[in-house]
Formats: C-alpha cells, structure tokens, sequence
C-alpha cells in the first residue's frame, strides 16, 4: 500500500471504541485515563535507581511504570552516531556504548516486575527485538508497547501482535499509510487490540509540531482508542490531550532532569509527574457526561440566581394587571420572566403582596 496516498474508511477497522482490558485496568472512552509513566532508561543502568523510579510512580499514583527492554547488539550498527538531542543529554561518546550503559538484564526484568507486584503497580516495557519480545511475554507482561521506531517493521510488530497481549503502538514520525500498514500487520494476527498513540519524536519537540488535533484525525480514520505519548516540556500538552479524548497518557519521568542521559532533559521530575497525574484525574472527572442539563446541585442555586415575575407593590383581587405592577427579579421560584407578557392584562384572582414572586393561582 502507498503510504502516502491511502484511502481508508473507518468500517476497516474493526476495534472502534470498544474498551480494552489490561490485567485490572480497562482503557477506553468513559473510563479513567490510563497514565503510563514512561521510566525508560532513565534508571541509567542501576537496578536501585530503577527502583526508585517505581517508587515516584507509585507516589504518583500513574497506573502503569514503563522500561525500555533490547539487546545493544540487536539494536543497532556500531559506528551509528548519536541523535542531535542525545548528544545534549549524554556528551560524547558512542551511541552503542551508550545504550549498552543503560541495558536491562533478564534477572533486572525479574527484579523489577516483582518490585511492582509487590509496590502495586503494573510493569511494562517497550521491547526493541524479537528475543526481548519473547522475555517480557514469558516473564508475564499485560501489555506491550511499540515504539514509533518500530512503527514500520512489520517483522517485529508481527512477532508483538502474535503474543495476543494489547498493544500501545506509538505513532510519531508515521504517516496515515504507515499506520494504516502497522494496523494491517497487527489485525492479520487476530489481535485487535490495540490502541494508537499520537506522538511527535523529538526529546522535546516544538510546541509548534505537536500539532494535537491529528489523535483526534488518528481516532476518526481508525476507529481505535487514542492516547497521546507526550515529549514536550511541562505537563499542559497532556492536561489538553485528555481534555480532546485521549484514553491514555505516556510521559517520560526522572529523579533528576540534570542528570547525564539521552531522555533526561525531555523528563518531568517526581513532583511534575504527581501534579499531571492529579490533574489528569481533575480533567477525566470534569469531562463527566456529554449531555447538557443541570445538575443535582445547580437546582439549589437556580432558586437563587435566576429570576422570576414579581410584584412591585400590593395587587388587590379583581385588578387588571399592568406593567408598572410586575418586575423581573430573583429568585427563580415563581412565575418564568419569558410569561412576562402573557401576564400583563390579566386580573388578579386573589391578593397579592408586594415585592413577591407571582405563581399561576395568582392571575
């Protein structure tokens, strides 16, 4: 398929809305929002480090503590040189010597995914190889993650797609076709699902190229839950995401954004990621129901601020009532002011005092 002119209909795609269970959690519109706390490689290599990552997120109360899972090896060519924002985050040196500083051994996996067993929190990883892929689904992950690097390898996203876990495929750097291909791969498994995160794959990104409103064209073409994976600075691109739908939040996090490391510096600290979770959690409760009516407490204070038609002075039964009797003033527990008119002209059933909201036995 030309991945620059795809045609797709949303009835392609078969998944739509429906919500998805991950182990306790389930993803999907009118639930919680997920809130991945992406770690990384931020643990820089050291178990305890890592650790304490788990710990920030579990003080944070996200959902769900992300590593990164690959052989250096397996990964890339060795002269391959750094990206532009690497360079920033970890100086000199090889790219290969540097991702070999910060791989995970299987028995880290181990200790790691105990670790959150025992704190409360469900593991997850992001594996970048087909034998790492294998570790996580025996070690007994719920979920997988693939990275936007991996978005157009359709041997690798096969082989995750295969294990029949949900999946959060990641979509920076892609084109509508490319996703279109990743989708088509994963479906041709019988996984169906799947949920696509928005992403733009600079460590951070302009905010001028984050360009928020295509989760909201990936969820129409698609048909699929969409989340955003967030590399920008701060939390508000992520309070915004949630506010236009999206199901699911990734965001990198550290112990220190000045530490020595590739991802450090496009990280939130552990009071941030606290704060955006919270504020994910205020957002998710103020979207509430789509429908518009008052609610239970606004009808208390409807008495008091909206107005009804009231009587300027004393009315005596038999009185045709004229304008100058009648006002519009609160509160709102009489007579509507739309029936303003109706009433003038009419004539008094009882007697009416003054300076009192008019009800229909009244006229």
């Amino acid at each position: 398929m030309n991945s620059n002119n795809c045609t797709i209909h949303p009835s392609m795609f078969p998944v739509g809305d429906c919500p998805i269970k991950i182990g306790k959690l389930t993803v999907g519109p009118g639930y919680p929002v997920v809130m991945i706390a992406e770690a990384g490689v931020n643990h820089d290599g050291d178990l305890e480090k890592a650790k304490k990552l788990i710990d920030v997120a579990v003080e944070a109360k996200a959902d769900i503590v992300k590593f990164q899972t690959f052989k250096t090896d397996k990964l890339l060519v060795q002269n391959l040189d750094k990206c532009a924002y690497q360079k920033v985050g970890d100086g000199g040196g090889s790219y290969a010597d540097m991702i070999r500083r910060l791989e995970l051994n299987e028995q880290m996996h181990k200790d790691l995914m105990t670790y959150c067993k025992h704190k409360g929190i469900m593991f997850m990883s992001t594996p970048f190889d087909e034998e790492s892929v294998d570790m996580l689904d025996e070690l007994g992950v719920e979920a997988f993650k693939i990275d936007s690097g991996n978005l157009n390898n359709p041997y690798l996203v096969r082989h995750i797609a295969s294990k029949q876990k949900p999946i959060f495929l990641s979509t920076g750097m892609a084109r509508i076709g490319e996703i279109d291909e990743a989708l088509q791969t994963i479906y041709s498994t019988g996984n169906h699902k799947i949920m696509l995160l928005h992403c733009t794959s600079n460590y951070p990104p302009a905010i001028s190229d984050v360009n928020l409103l295509a989760m909201n064209t990936i969820k129409i073409q698609f048909n699929t839950i969409v989340g955003y994976s967030d590399h920008t600075p701060g939390l508000p691109v992520s309070l915004a995401a949630v506010a236009l739908g999206a199901c699911v939040i990734e965001k990198h996090f550290t112990l220190d954004r000045n530490a020595k490391g590739p991802d450090h510096l496009a990280s939130v600290e552990p009071h941030e990621l606290k704060d955006l979770v919270a504020g994910i959690r205020m957002i998710s409760t103020a979207l509430g129901s789509s429908q518009k009516h008052p609610v239970p407490a606004e009808k208390a204070v409807a008495q008091s601020l909206r107005r009804s038609v009231v009587s300027l002075k004393p009315i005596h039964k038999g009185t045709v009532i004229t304008k100058d009797m009648i006002a519009i003033k609160r509160p709102g527990d009489g007579i509507a002011p739309k029936f303003f008119d109706l009433i003038v002209g009419r004539v008094a059933q009882k007697d009416i005092d003054g300076d009192v909201p008019l009800s229909w036995d009244q006229i």
